[in-house]
């Protein structure tokens, strides 16, 4: 199994993002990323269900997913370049757990960029997870959030092919919470559109208790998947720069 793919590599490039895409999404979400972060090389996670590994089953729980995702960022690691963590949505609670696991390992990362997100100390597990997140309302949701072509969503054979996967990946996330509140080490910025419907500014900045280093909140222009129209990368580029 293979859990993060790197669409270009650039061994020279002085810094490592390492992505984790929102529920429902796939490494393809940050294939051009390594275009324009022309000093980072990108690594995206690819969670099991999707994309290469369509024929896994989804995963059903994010702590399942947290070991062997840390095994092979653990293994990138071993060159020495500085690593940033990028997560939206589901994705950043997905790496806030990879982060922790490395910290427990003895490694700390550069920079821990929560995107679109509440932090981890106010998610609870939703017991009725299975029953609430249908069909129905896993589509309703992705029709408010946006990033999904609603006319891909009125395709029975698109639909059929991605409703599994996409299901699992809400019914994990309403399922999580996590098993203790651990503060990282490393600076954290949490970025959140300014019309998100999900996530509140309130309940972004709470990520400043989620790390003993510095915390930036920054709101853009934009909804849920703000992302998906003016990709962050000034941000990214100029944390890269404040690190040297």
């Amino acid at each position: 199994m293979v859990w993060t793919q790197c669409a270009k590599p650039r061994p020279f490039a002085a810094r490592r993002l390492v992505c984790f895409p929102h529920a429902g999404g796939s490494p393809y979400f940050f294939q051009a990323w390594a275009k324009e972060l022309t000093d980072f090389e990108v690594h995206s996670v690819c969670y099991p269900g999707r994309a290469e590994r369509m024929s896994e089953p989804p995963a059903t729980d994010i702590r399942s997913m947290t070991g062997p995702i840390a095994d092979s960022v653990e293994e990138l690691l071993s060159d020495g370049r500085p690593t940033d963590f990028f997560g939206h949505s589901m994705g950043a609670a997905i790496a806030y757990e990879v982060a922790v696991a490395l910290e427990e390992r003895g490694h700390s990362l550069g920079h821990f960029f929560a995107s679109g997100a509440r932090a981890p100390q106010l998610m609870e597990p939703d017991a009725a997870a299975e029953t609430t997140w249908d069909d129905e309302a896993v589509t309703e949701t992705l029709v408010e959030l946006g990033g999904t072509d609603t006319e891909l969503l009125r395709n029975p054979a698109f639909v059929d092919m991605v409703m599994p996967y996409i299901r699992a990946d809400f019914r994990m996330l309403a399922s999580y919470g996590p098993e203790r509140h651990v503060r990282l080490s490393c600076a954290v910025t949490a970025l959140l559109g300014e019309t998100d419907p999900r996530v509140s500014p309130r309940q972004a900045d709470a990520w400043r208790e989620s790390t003993r280093g510095p915390f930036r909140m920054r709101t853009v222009p934009g909804g849920h998947f703000y992302l998906a129209e003016d990709p962050p990368f000034a941000v990214l580029a100029a944390s890269a720069a404040e690190a040297g």
